[in-house]
């Protein structure tokens, strides 16, 4: 079983930053693919950003369309952690923010899939006001 924990939510004006934080039990951590979901009341839960295993030491990171150029995932292996700086938030942006793990120890290209990740921390509230 892989844990993940969640930090980093919170309110913020329109225009700030925020960042999320999650850290992953397991010894593999190097090997996961990560990836960043949010869901909004009322909507089904949306992929947000991936940062995958893709061999060696290279990882790969990709974005849903309506964060690229104002949102970074990154990855700390020594720490087991993966990031999500958020800037130039949005009222839109407003939902829980959740981390998941894809634990198959596999090269792959990002995975834009809910269904593809094994494991899902617990959510944190990420509140944007006007």
């Amino acid at each position: 079983q892989v844990q993940l924990v969640e930090s980093g939510g919170g309110l913020v004006q329109a225009g700030g930053s925020l960042r999320l934080s999650c850290v992953a039990s397991g010894r593999t951590f190097s090997r996961y693919h990560m990836g960043w979901f949010r869901q909004a009341p009322g909507r089904e839960r949306e992929f947000v950003a991936a940062n995958s295993w893709v061999g060696g030491s290279t990882y790969f990171a990709d974005y849903a369309d309506s964060v690229k150029g104002r949102f970074a995932i990154s990855r700390d292996n020594a720490k087991n952690t993966v990031y999500l700086q958020m800037n130039s938030l949005k009222p839109e942006d407003t939902a829980v923010y959740y981390c998941a793990a894809d634990t198959r120890n596999e090269p792959s290209s990002p995975s834009y899939y809910a269904a593809r990740y094994d494991f899902w921390g617990q959510g944190t509230q990420v509140t944007v006001s006007l």
